[in-house]
């Protein structure tokens, strides 16, 4: 998708993204640079805060998940990237909410 296009997509977007530490985040710049293109909200989930760390903590869970999906889930899709342990959480988790199948899409990886 070319970012500078006249016909760019409005549609809001949002992210989840979990890390280990602030520091372990890949792409964090590139990524905030796209909130000035795209209607894109970031949620960074951190499993080890640092003291003063006032965002989400801890997993992706249902009940993180809860707090950002829409109350309508099935008018979004929704992208899963992670290694395949956490790729089944939030899978269930998506579930659990009421997220139709069809709406959900899965891109395995592993760290090996």
């Amino acid at each position: 998708m070319c970012l500078n296009s006249p016909h760019q997509s409005q549609r809001p977007l949002l992210l989840i993204y979990a890390n280990k530490t602030w520091e372990d985040i890949t792409y964090r710049e590139e990524i905030e640079e796209l909130k000035d293109k795209l209607d894109l909200t970031v949620v960074h989930v951190l499993r080890e805060p640092p003291e003063d760390w006032l965002g989400e903590s801890g997993y992706v869970d249902k009940e993180l998940l809860k707090k950002y999906i829409p109350k309508r889930p099935a008018t979004r899709n929704y992208f899963i990237c992670a290694v395949p342990k956490m790729m089944d959480q939030v899978e269930k988790a998506l579930h659990e909410l009421e997220v139709p199948v069809t709406n959900v899409h899965m891109e395995h990886y592993n760290l090996v």
